[in-house]
């Protein structure tokens, strides 16, 4: 199995501030808008970079949704910026109505996205975000799973055409993809490849994911490692791949059952060929205030609950 360093833990929110930064350099037309959250979205680099092309909208995310489908149909390339809950549910309309339906070139970038807000608790916690994203037509979906990945994956949100959903959050992970990979949207990364068991995991749990599959070959089950992080479009030729070849798979992601990237691929097992899967996700539950690790595995969002379901899926085969 192919060992993943971790190069330093980093939050995947400063992986797109760095990100904006390169893009607006290498563009003229990025700009950036924020909620009053300038700091916490990690945008000051760039709004002291470039003054002229950040906008500050208070704490009115609607209207920054709003201003920023108008400064795409400028040709400018706004990215809005606020926590994933506030950028999602609180403006759910305006995305639909001013961004999904107008195809406008917008990038929403949610940080603090998941249960590893942490001590913030319930209210922002939101685990359904990308299920709300996903159910809009032309809306593209990321969410990549450490700084590196974050950072590459905002430029290439600069470059795509159409709306696309970015989700990071606060707290700090293991940074171990390469740095300067090419983020390519619509295409999964086989991270290590097996013949009794395919893990799909996405955001946070992807270095769980590889921390589970070490553990699992300890025990001689060999495990498929699948980064996901483009949750929609779905790239459905590297599952169908690996499906046909270990025949059992877990999807792991921290977000609810609805919605997310679990039922995205059991959906086209479905459609397809059928498959037996095991989810480790949020299940239907809000979150609680406690510290990342500590809901991370009271939640069962960790190398060990993803073991666990490998081990259960393989049993269904």
């Amino acid at each position: 199995m192919k060992k993943y360093i971790d190069t330093g833990k980093k939050d995947t929110r400063s992986g797109f501030g760095v990100g904006l930064l390169e893009a607006g350099r290498a563009d003229s037309r990025v700009v950036a808008l924020t909620a009053d959250l300038k700091g916490s979205l990690k945008m000051d680099a760039f709004a002291a970079e470039f003054p002229e092309r950040f906008i500050q909208c208070g704490i009115a995310e609607a209207n920054m949704v709003g201003a920023a489908a108008g400064l795409a149909i400028t040709g400018k390339i706004p990215f809005i910026g606020s926590f994933a809950e506030f950028v999602t549910g609180r403006v759910y309309d305006q995305v639909r109505q001013e961004v999904s339906y107008g195809k406008a070139n917008v990038k929403i970038a949610s940080s603090h996205a998941g249960i590893t807000l942490g001590e913030d608790g319930a209210t922002h916690q939101t685990m359904e975000d990308m299920a709300l994203m996903r159910a809009l037509p032309e809306m593209v979906v990321i969410n990549p799973c450490d700084f590196n990945q974050t950072k590459n994956a905002t430029i290439a949100a600069a470059k795509y055409v159409g709306p696309v959903y970015l989700r990071f959050g606060r707290p700090s992970v293991p940074n171990f993809t390469p740095e300067n990979e090419e983020f390519v949207i619509g295409k999964a990364q086989v991270l290590n490849e097996g013949k009794d068991v395919t893990i799909i995991a996405c955001g946070h749990l992807v270095w769980e994911a590889l921390q589970a599959a070490e553990a699992l070959e300890a025990e001689g089950i060999s495990a498929e490692v699948i980064n996901m992080a483009t949750v929609k479009p779905l790239d459905e030729e590297a599952i169908l791949t690996s499906a046909a070849k270990t025949k059992a798979l877990v999807v792991a992601e921290e977000h609810n059952m609805a919605g997310g990237l679990g039922e995205a691929v059991a959906g086209l097992l479905a459609r397809t060929v059928p498959t037996p899967v095991e989810f480790v996700n949020g299940k239907d539950l809000f979150g609680q205030s406690g510290t990342p690790s500590a809901l991370m595995a009271q939640y069962g969002l960790d190398a060990q609950h993803v073991a666990e379901a490998a081990k259960k899926v393989i049993a269904r085969k």
